[in-house]
C-alpha cells in the first residue's frame, strides 16, 4: 500500500478496527475513508454500495461484526450469526463488484474445531465439531473465510482470509457480562477493589489455555500481511502470549492491584480447552509482536480508567 492509496476499515468502531485506524494514521496513510461517524452500515447493502461507488477504496480491512465472550455468545447466538453473515457478504461482495485491489478479512480462532491439535494450523479448519458455546459465531466466521477463497478462485481477486489470536486493548468492550475475558477480568477486579469486596468470581475452571495478542500488535500484523502476503490460504495472526485463564487472572490481579481471592465457578462453561495459533507463515514474512503482555495489560487498564468505563 502506498501512503496515497485509499483505504477503508470496515468496523472502525470495533477493537481491532480502531487499532488498525490508529496504526494507519501512525504510519502516515492520508486517505483513509469511512472513518467512524462517516462509515456506512455494513449491514445495509445499498448504503454500502453507494459508499464504495463514491469513495472508491483500493484496500479494505474487514474487521466489522459483533463479537463477545462466552455469555454473550450463549445469550445471543442468532444476533451473532446474522450480523456477521450480513456484514461479511455485503463487504466482500461489494469489494469485488467495486474493484477493490485487496481485502483482508479477519475471522476468529473460534473457527477451529473444539479439540484441535495445538498449535492450530489452518489445515485443521472444518476437520471437526466446533465449541458449542460459540458455534453460531464460528459458523459465520468460517463462512467469511470460505467466501474469500471462493471469490479468489472464481474471480481472481486478492482477498486474504486471516485468523487472529484473542485480541485485547484500548477500545475493548466495557460490559463485564458480555465482553471477552481480558476486559471482563480488568473490570471485575477494578470494581471489586474499589468496593472492598473480598473476592471475584470467574467463569469455568481457569484451566483453558489461550493465546492473547495486543490489539495494536494485531493491527501492525494486519498491515504487514496486506503488504506482504500473496497466498490464498488463510493465515494465522498470532505470535502473542499463550497462558491459562488462571494465569491470566493472576496477572490481571497484579496489574489492577486487587488483593482479594479469585473464585472459579466450575458450573459455568470453559469454552474451548486450548487455543494457540501456528503463526509460522506470519513469522516467515518477517513479523513479530512488539508489546509484552504486562505492558499491554497496563495500557488497556489505563485506557479503561481514562474513559470512565470502570465506574
Amino acid at each position: 500500500m502506498q501512503k496515497s492509496c485509499r483505504i477503508f476499515v470496515a468496523g472502525g468502531e470495533t477493537l481491532i478496527g480502531g487499532a488498525i485506524l490508529r496504526r494507519l494514521e501512525h504510519e502516515g496513510f492520508k486517505k483513509v475513508v469511512g472513518t467512524p461517524g462517516q462509515a456506512p452500515n455494513g449491514r445495509d447493502a445499498a448504503g454500502l454500495d453507494r459508499f464504495l461507488d463514491r469513495e472508491k477504496p483500493e484496500y479494505v480491512f474487514l474487521a466489522a461484526g459483533i463479537s463477545g465472550g462466552i455469555r454473550a455468545n450463549q445469550d445471543r447466538p442468532a444476533d451473532f450469526i446474522r450480523d456477521n453473515l450480513l456484514v461479511e457478504f455485503n463487504v466482500i461482495d461489494g469489494a469485488y463488484r467495486h474493484g477493490v485491489k485487496n481485502l483482508l478479512y479477519l475471522a476468529s480462532s473460534c473457527s477451529y474445531p473444539k479439540h484441535c491439535p495445538q498449535p492450530m494450523k489452518v489445515e485443521s479448519i472444518l476437520t471437526g465439531p466446533l465449541e458449542p458455546t460459540n458455534e453460531a459465531y464460528a459458523v459465520a466466521k468460517i463462512a467469511g473465510l470460505a467466501m474469500c477463497r471462493a471469490y479468489r478462485k472464481q474471480y481472481g481477486v486478492r482477498f486474504i482470509p486471516a485468523v487472529p489470536a484473542d485480541a485485547f486493548g484500548p477500545g475493548d468492550d466495557s460490559d463485564p457480562e458480555g465482553s471477552h475475558v481480558v476486559p471482563a477480568l480488568l473490570i471485575k477486579m477494578h470494581r471489586a477493589k474499589a468496593r472492598g469486596e473480598p473476592s471475584v468470581e470467574i467463569w469455568g475452571t481457569g484451566n483453558p489455555r489461550r493465546e492473547f495478542i495486543f490489539a495494536d500488535d494485531l493491527a501492525d500484523a494486519c498491515i504487514h500481511v496486506m503488504n506482504s502476503y500473496a497466498g490464498g490460504d488463510p493465515i494465522n495472526l498470532g505470535g502473542g502470549t499463550e497462558l491459562s485463564i488462571r494465569e491470566l487472572a493472576e496477572r490481571v490481579r497484579d496489574v489492577v492491584g486487587f488483593t482479594g481471592q479469585l473464585r472459579y465457578d466450575t458450573s459455568r462453561p470453559d469454552g474451548m480447552p486450548f487455543k494457540a495459533l501456528d503463526s509460522t507463515v506470519l513469522k516467515q514474512l518477517g513479523w513479530q509482536p512488539r508489546v509484552p503482555l504486562r505492558r499491554a495489560l497496563e495500557e488497556t487498564y489505563q485506557w479503561f480508567l481514562k474513559t470512565g468505563a470502570l465506574a
